[in-house]
């Protein structure tokens, strides 16, 4: 198993924002996290890439304990982590951008920055621009390409679709199917369930930082207690 996350538990302060969390990534999938706001989403997120500790639990990568592992050092063991409102450096070029998502190995951080510019043609457009005067669309391509040049394993994805228009967020989960396609495993956490889950292998529910539902993507759509919470009861399955 790639990724197993085993009853972890994350307070901040007093208050309670994981308990018992259990979910596992297998290679080559694509699992996403669904939730109301506050439910612990992004908490589980920053969690596995080790911005997080857990109070109790462990999670594994390879079966090898994280707990212990400074968070600069998962990026080389090929966690990757696209946060929630993008993060990026607004003062710096997309070029430049890019090659901070390089900076634990830059052997390869030309081929892997044309890669990425083939996957986001609009980004070799604006590469001598600066960060912060792309729109939202174009930053969050920053984003994510900015994250694939560690050449990640495991791509944790924080809200990717949050605050775009529907052609470029189509454009976003076009690219995410690929990149799981070239071998890149994705943990989703997506506002647009709909979405999230028609590409989806598997995914997992929390409330009020717990696992409440776990299964396929296509069982989760069909599942009433998703429709009515999450989707709406007219969405179209298929």
């Amino acid at each position: 198993m790639l990724l197993e996350v085993a009853d972890i538990e994350v307070s901040y302060g007093a208050v309670p924002a994981l308990r018992g969390v259990r979910l596992k990534v297998a290679e080559g999938e694509i699992v996403t996290l669904l939730g109301a706001n506050g439910a612990g989403k992004t908490t589980t997120l920053r969690s596995i890439s080790g911005l997080l500790r857990p109070r109790r639990g462990e999670i594994y990568l390879d079966g090898r304990p994280l707990s212990s592992i400074p968070a600069h050092t998962l990026v080389g063991l090929g966690v990757g982590h696209v946060p929630e409102g993008r993060r990026v450096f607004a003062g710096m070029t997309v070029q430049e951008n890019l090659l901070m998502g390089a900076y634990h190995d830059r052997r390869h951080a030309r081929e892997d920055a044309e890669r990425v510019f083939t996957l986001f043609p609009r980004l070799a457009e604006r590469a001598s621009q600066l960060g912060g005067t792309l729109s939202g669309g174009e930053q969050q391509m920053l984003a994510i390409g900015r994250a694939l040049m560690s050449r990640p394993r495991l791509m944790l994805l924080d809200e990717p679709s949050m605050g775009l228009a529907p052609r470029i967020i189509q454009t976003i989960f076009d690219v995410i199917v690929e990149i799981n396609r070239a071998g890149v495993a994705v943990l989703l956490v997506e506002q647009n369930a709909v979405q999230a889950l028609r590409i989806a292998h598997r995914g997992y529910v929390l409330e009020n930082g717990q696992v409440a539902l776990t299964g396929s993507g296509t069982d989760l759509l069909a599942d009433d207690r998703v429709r009515q919470a999450y989707l709406g009861e007219d969405i179209p399955i298929g």
